[in-house]
């Protein structure tokens, strides 16, 4: 697996500062541009996984680029230009700390607290004799603190957040109208694949001029959870798991191995074998999400190979 990037410690033209995320590196270039670059670490539960998943970087931004561009026309983003499968290039934000969380449907972390006998998520109802996987009346938006690299995103309200002033309420405002907008776009593109846009989260930031913009990912199997459309009533029917389409798979494969990023708890041993089929499921997600074939690149020099392209796209532009 050592065709993969778990880490990178580049030194790009002009470059003013450098930030680790769970899964994404973003450089930063004059202050001005973004230089994100997907990496193939896997978060689950808050926590990188020891190894990294072969190309898993590049469909995550492929789809993230694919989305940003089937949504500017409704909500303005922060991409100026993918020069590489793994990175993407944009205007510097001064990101919102909050993630915007929207729930269609009675899944994940909503489900957990649902069993767990709670009736309110982030100061939202939620309503009687719901089961797991069941349509919400209409979306709720749950969002949730940005934590930083090993903590853990926490739950908050909306009113919470305007007490506490993270976010004022006239932005607020316009994050849950782009909330709304985004997760109706992504139902419907969605639909077109055959799939359910169950739940997702968005990111925003605001430009120097202040201007909100969506940054980060969007619709991919990181961010989201699909189900199959075609099977979903009848498993719903008899109370089955849904099929689904993000990376529930691998949380459920950590969970029936004792592992739930809880204190204590040890990440259970990756096989290759094993890697190679996580990886094989995020092709399967890249082409079920997008209905285009997955074209793996060329990994033989990955690191060169982003240097070489971000490179010389900064080069075209000074």
């Amino acid at each position: 697996m050592s065709n993969t990037i778990t880490a990178t410690n580049f030194n790009f033209p002009n470059q003013t500062a450098k930030y680790t995320g769970k899964v994404r590196e973003v450089y930063t270039i004059n202050d001005d541009l973004l230089v994100m670059i997907a990496t193939d670490r896997l978060s689950a539960f808050d926590v990188v996984m020891p190894k990294g998943i072969p190309f898993k970087g590049q469909i995550l931004n492929q789809i993230a680029t694919k989305m940003m561009k089937a949504t500017e026309h409704l909500v303005p983003n922060w991409l100026i230009a993918t020069p590489d499968p793994n990175v993407a290039i944009g205007h510097n934000c001064e990101p919102f700390k909050v993630e915007m969380v929207i729930r269609g449907y009675l899944s994940g972390h909503a489900a957990r607290e649902y069993k767990a006998g709670k009736r309110m998520l982030c100061g939202v109802p939620m309503p009687e004799g719901m089961i797991e996987n069941d349509k919400f009346p209409s979306p709720i938006i749950t969002p949730a603190t940005k934590a930083e690299m090993g903590e853990h995103d926490e739950d908050i309200s909306r009113e919470d957040i305007l007490a506490k002033g993270i976010v004022s309420e006239e932005d607020y405002i316009q994050l849950e109208k782009y909330t709304r907008l985004l997760f109706e776009e992504g139902t419907k593109i969605a639909k077109e694949r055959g799939l359910i846009l169950v739940d997702t989260k968005y990111e925003f930031g605001k430009t120097k001029d202040g201007k909100i913009v969506l940054i980060d990912e969007i619709h991919t199997p990181d961010s989201s959870r699909y189900f199959y459309a075609d099977t979903y009533e009848d498993l719903q029917a008899k109370q089955e798991p849904q099929k689904q389409l993000s990376k529930e798979f691998v949380r459920q494969w950590l969970i029936g191995n004792g592992f739930q990023g809880k204190e204590g708890q040890e990440v259970p041993f990756m096989s290759d074998e094993y890697i190679t089929t996580v990886s094989d499921r995020y092709i399967e997600l890249y082409e079920n999400i997008t209905g285009d074939t997955f074209e793996k690149a060329d990994v033989s020099n990955i690191l060169s190979r982003i240097e070489e392209n971000v490179v010389s796209f900064l080069g075209h532009r000074s």
